[in-house]
């Protein structure tokens, strides 16, 4: 259980920098959804989806590289020619696709700003340049560095947006005679919000510093043969990733029945609802961040396995708790979408229930993927990716011009349940794991159907506060029907342990 206590500590400070980063990040969400119209803020998820894909061409799964063969090499060969290699390909990238901007912008209906396509270009450079600095604190347990930097990001950012969206621009539209009405010109429009990002990337390089000055430019060909063999099956798992997170944003546009500026509209209210799906996907990015070199170091232990197994249970319980905490009181968190200035967003709710779901589903595959990194066999998960992908294009291709954007929610829903059960399915193959699967779907199960019983009850309610307390019974019945359940588990947890202790 200590291997599980250290990685609990370390998610923890993952999750804490990342939860409470991307929370404040997200309070930016009803600033923007109140200044812009829906169609503008699908602009805004278009470009941010652009940078999504472009993170796989430029990183090229060698983040993962680095924690799989620093067990093989010496760490600073490692960290050397991976750094080495990143740095030249960024400078290739970059230079390349600076090119084709304009054709890009117009693809994106967004031929009047290529600029905007540019500043994401630069964003994804500078935060390419980062990743494996991070990866080294990461490595090195050093989750602390790592949330100061992570959450001092975010702060810089949205520090950013408010400056130039409220304080700049809020003079500027007072006429009132400061240095700050100067500053904002009105026709850059959202791209304020690319530049907020590109300020913050920038000073993030500058805290990295000392892991990037600890660099030496040197290259281990015979190392770097075996870190590209290794990753080349992994960008092909990055861009089938990406296509399934982020290439609904695109479809809405080019097949949403009616105008472009009702497709935009529509992908802007998706992908705000979206964003409602927060707290799991949080979660499992911060569990991404410890489990990641905890999966790789506990591979040779003897009982590997059983901790694996056991690191599911708290994964999967962990999320049914978001899952609950959002779909049951989704009356509140429907207020940081804009909706005083823009209620057309509010008829997008009903896909958040499905992507809660499909996040679970993706959590659980992250948990199973662990068995084809560590037996060379990522191959077999590019294909596993390329076939959730298929089912994601198919069904938003085919479904969008008849569900809209509900199509895309359960595409992603179907999507991750096809990786979820291949993953699993493969993975008792190559590397069995005697993972509670019963238990764990029943658990899975109950959080849906709370979810049903507690819209039959809205429907009769006599009022909100009614609905809310409803929704706290329901979570402190599954709360105590859990901790019925796996008693003998959680006494073992630090802190909570003591309230779940039992006679021997």
């Amino acid at each position: 259980m200590s291997s599980i206590k250290k990685l609990a500590g370390q998610t923890f400070w993952y999750g804490f920098s990342n939860i409470f980063g991307r929370f404040i990040n997200y309070l930016l969400t009803p600033l923007l959804t109140g200044i812009y119209s829906s169609e503008q803020y699908g602009d805004i998820s278009i470009l941010f989806a652009y940078a999504s894909f472009l993170n796989i061409i430029f990183t090229y799964g060698m983040e993962t590289a680095y924690f799989r063969f620093n067990n093989l090499y010496k760490e600073s060969d490692v960290y050397n020619t991976g750094l080495c290699t990143l740095i030249l390909t960024t400078i290739l990238f970059t230079v390349m696709l600076m090119v084709p901007v304009p054709a890009v912008a117009s693809f994106m209906k967004l031929g009047n700003h290529p600029e905007f396509v540019k500043w994401v270009l630069w964003i994804v450079a500078l935060d390419t340049l980062a990743v494996l600095p991070f990866s080294k604190l990461r490595f090195e347990s050093r989750p602390r560095k790592f949330a100061f930097i992570k959450i001092t990001n975010i702060l810089i950012n949205v520090g950013m947006v408010l400056f130039f969206l409220v304080l700049c621009k809020g003079d500027y539209e007072r006429n009132a005679n400061s240095p700050w009405a100067l500053i904002y010109n009105p026709s850059i429009n959202i791209g304020y919000v690319f530049l907020a990002n590109l300020i913050a990337s920038a000073i993030t390089i500058l805290l990295l510093a000392k892991e990037l000055l600890a660099f030496r430019p040197s290259i281990n060909t015979a190392l770097l043969r075996e870190m590209l063999i290794y990753t080349a099956p992994l960008i092909i798992v990055g861009f089938g990733g990406m296509i399934n997170e982020t290439i609904d944003r695109f479809m809405i546009v080019h097949r949403f029945p009616g105008t472009i500026a009702e497709a935009k509209s529509a992908n802007g209210i998706y992908s705000a609802n979206y964003k409602l799906a927060l707290l799991i996907v949080l979660f499992i990015q911060a569990f991404r961040m410890g489990a990641e070199p905890f999966f790789f170091k506990q591979a040779s232990a003897e009982n590997a396995q059983k901790t694996y197994a056991r690191v599911m249970k708290f994964f999967v319980l962990a999320c049914c708790f978001c899952f609950l905490g959002v779909v049951l009181y989704m009356d509140i968190w429907k207020h940081f979408m804009g909706i005083r200035n823009h209620p057309e967003y509010l008829e997008g709710l009903k896909v958040v229930p499905v992507l809660m779901l499909a996040k679970i589903f993706l959590g659980i595959y992250y948990n199973l993927s662990i068995w084809y990194k560590i037996t060379n066999n990522n191959l077999i998960g590019a294909y596993i990716t390329i076939g959730g992908a298929i089912i994601t294009l198919l069904i938003n291709y085919f479904m969008i011009p008849y569900w809209g954007y509900m199509a895309c929610a359960f595409a992603t829903l179907a999507c991750y349940g096809f990786m979820m059960i291949s993953s699993y399915q493969l993975g008792q193959k190559y590397y069995p794991v005697s993972y509670p699967w019963k238990k764990l779907l029943a658990y899975v199960v109950i959080c849906i159907l709370l979810f049903f019983a507690h819209q039959l009850f809205k429907k009769f309610s006599p009022g909100i506060w009614w609905t809310h307390s409803f929704a706290a019974a329901e979570i402190m019945a599954f709360l105590l029907f859990v901790g019925r359940i796996e008693k003998k588990e959680f006494q073992n947890l630090p802190v909570v342990g003591k309230f779940f202790n039992v006679q021997r």
